[in-house]
């Protein structure tokens, strides 16, 4: 894997190649997402990045109805909330992302706990194109 700076940037970059990174402390092995260039555990500048597993299960959420302008474009708004939660990840790394698949126009609905796995969105055209980090629920297989 090529060294690339721990940053937005970089962080933005696997994304848009379907990757979801974090950073790992070389010192005392905690794990970041977003990914941190210091650790806030043992303040320790020896982070790399490290391949985080998209699974794990959604701790908080909130369904937001006025949201900002790139959430309006694509389409949510007072009749078409949307969802934004913290999923905490089966390596114990907390995330806040997009919630897909739940109905956030019924809340009560959603119930924290629910297994999740992510789901990289990409959204614009062209040299505009942008990665969104999401999860949705994990389907599970059907007993036989």
């Amino acid at each position: 894997m090529e060294a690339r700076p721990i940053n937005d940037v970089s962080y933005e970059a696997y994304l848009q190649e379907e990757k979801l990174m974090g950073s790992q402390c070389g010192r005392c092995g905690a794990r970041f997402l977003p990914p941190r260039p210091i650790c806030t555990e043992c303040h320790g500048p020896e982070m790399d990045w490290a391949e985080v597993e998209g699974k794990g299960k959604l701790a908080s959420f909130t369904c937001i109805a006025v949201g900002p302008p790139s959430m309006k474009a694509e389409g949510f708004d007072r009749d078409n909330p949307y969802c934004l939660g913290v999923v905490e990840l089966d390596g114990g790394e907390r995330v806040v992302a997009r919630i897909l698949g739940v109905d956030a126009r019924n809340p009560d609905s959603i119930r924290i706990g629910t297994p999740l796995c992510v789901k990289i969105l990409h959204r614009g055209e062209g040299e505009q194109v942008r990665a969104v980090l999401a999860f949705e629920p994990l389907v599970q297989e059907e007993s036989r």
